[in-house]
């Protein structure tokens, strides 16, 4: 028999451990490295030049990310419309990551800065623009969020909540 509720307490738990880490530091002014200065997504925000790659996590969580859910390499993406924003995964373990290919489950991407929480779109003869399928290890996954009045813009920060299953401080490339 399977404990839901065991299972959302231990995620809870590494939850709070990941956070308390620090891994996570801001300033509502910018992102600033450890010498005080801004990063160069940041300088290249405010000079109106393109954004270029910026890691999103730090190895620490790539291991919890790997660990926990069973998933790496997240890459969100400003399409060329700026109309959809493309979340994606590579999945490592199947098990752990059948979560984020559940179709019962509503994903949502929010980002602060904006204010905004978009979802994915229903097309009325596609469906979701999502894939749930069954999930293979050393495959990538992916599902786009509608980005109407492009709100969400690149060099934002953003979270992807997808039911237990939450990805914070993601850049968007």
């Amino acid at each position: 028999m399977f404990n839901h509720e065991a299972v959302k307490v231990r995620n809870q738990k590494l939850l709070a451990i990941f956070l308390a880490s620090g891994i996570f530091a801001s300033s509502a002014a910018g992102q600033i490295d450890t010498q005080g200065r801004p990063t160069s997504a940041e300088m290249s925000k405010k000079a109106g030049a393109p954004v270029h790659y910026v890691p999103n996590l730090s190895r620490r969580a790539q291991m919890y990310y790997a660990g926990v859910w069973g998933v790496d390499d997240f890459k969100v993406k400003y399409t060329e419309s700026g109309e959809m924003i493309r979340f994606s995964w590579r999945v490592l373990d199947p098990a752990k990551a059948a979560l984020l290919n559940d179709k019962k489950l509503e994903p949502s991407l929010t980002d602060p800065q904006a204010r905004v929480k978009l979802v994915v779109p229903q097309m009325e003869k596609v469906g979701q623009l999502r894939q749930s399928s069954t999930p293979i290890a050393g495959k990538t996954y992916w599902m786009a969020f509608s980005n109407s009045g492009r709100r969400v813009r690149q060099g934002d920060r953003v979270s992807v909540d997808i039911g237990q299953f939450h990805a914070i401080n993601l850049v968007v490339e």
